[in-house]
């Protein structure tokens, strides 16, 4: 049945629509009997407040705003899950925006999303982002913004972030520890500050073992939608170049597997000849051939507690409390699987 409106209501009733409304609100100033009569006809006739009207008479849309690189990226389709599972619990409705790692598609998206009255934005930076005049227009007008992930430290807003630099020192550190001595990075972009922290992480870890760091071990990768094809390139070419190296640390896990993919294909064996581990723990990670050691990134975690800070910043918008930014850093772990040798194992066997 279509949803009946307050004039329905009243016109059966014979009564006036602010009447109808305030039964609805129980007013007192209206009797126990109206009340009754509208709250029963409006139950028969399927009567819906129209919760657009509410929202804007509470000076509140609730709906938000999320901007992400990729919708098919696992770890980004595990923050969506974790954003809405708590989106849904306050009653709030998410926009999905996927900026494709396009800076000037990013800039559109949050002007599009400033014109529906959203009532905050969560954004993890496209890769070509180097101006943050857009973002700094979001928070000119009061209107919260939660970074994740892929971030700026020049934009003065809250944000959800893992520590990049030491996840990436332990990955390297484990390569290291299992006796590699010639390490490669293919790292991200040279923007977003994730990829910058992995490979200072990278770089710190060789310079405290005393392994000296040689830029021609790092090869670039845009890590986007054909992320799987650059990690059979960068193995092609590291083939070409250097054919000494014994491990890799790869700043995502669908460029390691599809180095993984590639390095079988020349005969090159995994961890015997070379050692990988990964970032993020996709899903694919546990079932590949040989299963990848890779850095474990809360998705699901990260998006929670995104939505958890900006619903706390609208809330203390709307209550007229000021909005103390928060940087919020969650936890990591490696994650070690049969790309990266057991040496525990061969000390068990020299002991044996």
């Amino acid at each position: 049945m279509k949803p009946a409106t307050l004039k329905q209501i009243a016109e059966q009733l014979n009564i006036s629509i602010s009447t109808v409304s305030k039964a609805l609100k129980d007013y007192p100033d209206v009797s126990k009997k109206t009340k009754d009569l509208v709250n029963e006809l409006a139950k028969d006739l399927n009567y819906k407040p129209n919760a657009f009207a509410l929202n804007l008479r509470n000076k509140e849309s609730k709906t938000i705003g999320l901007i992400i690189p990729e919708i098919v990226h696992h770890f980004f389709s595990s923050v969506i899950k974790g954003i809405i599972s708590q989106a849904e619990e306050k009653g709030y409705l998410v926009i999905i925006l996927q900026s494709n790692e396009s800076y000037e598609l990013e800039k559109k998206q949050i002007e599009l999303l400033m014109n529906q009255r959203v009532d905050g934005i969560l954004i993890s930076l496209a890769n070509g982002t180097a101006d943050y005049a857009h973002l700094n227009e979001v928070l000119a007008q009061d209107k919260p913004l939660v970074m994740f992930d892929k971030i700026a430290k020049l934009v003065r807003c809250s944000k959800i972030v893992i520590d990049d630099r030491k996840a990436a020192y332990l990955a390297t550190q484990h390569l290291i520890d299992t006796g590699c001595k010639r390490i490669a990075h293919f790292r991200g972009p040279l923007l977003p500050q994730n990829s910058i922290d992995r490979f200072l992480g990278y770089k710190k870890a060789l310079e405290d073992n005393n392994i000296p760091y040689d830029p021609s071990l790092v090869y670039l990768c845009e890590c986007g939608e054909h992320s799987f094809e650059e990690g059979k390139a960068n193995a092609q070419k590291l083939l070409q170049d250097h054919n000494d190296v014994d491990g890799i640390f790869i700043n995502t896990d669908l460029v390691a597997i599809g180095a993984i993919n590639e390095f079988k294909k020349m005969g090159i064996k995994i961890p015997e000849d070379i050692s990988i581990v990964g970032f993020s723990n996709w899903h694919m990670s546990s079932v590949i051939s040989p299963s990848l050691t890779t850095i474990d990134q809360p998705g699901f975690l990260m998006g929670k507690n995104a939505f958890k800070q900006l619903h706390l910043e609208i809330t203390n918008l709307k209550n007229n409390l000021p909005i103390v930014h928060q940087e919020i850093i969650l936890q990591t772990d490696l994650l070690k699987r049969e790309s990266t040798k057991d040496i525990t194992a061969k000390k068990n066997k020299l002991h044996l």
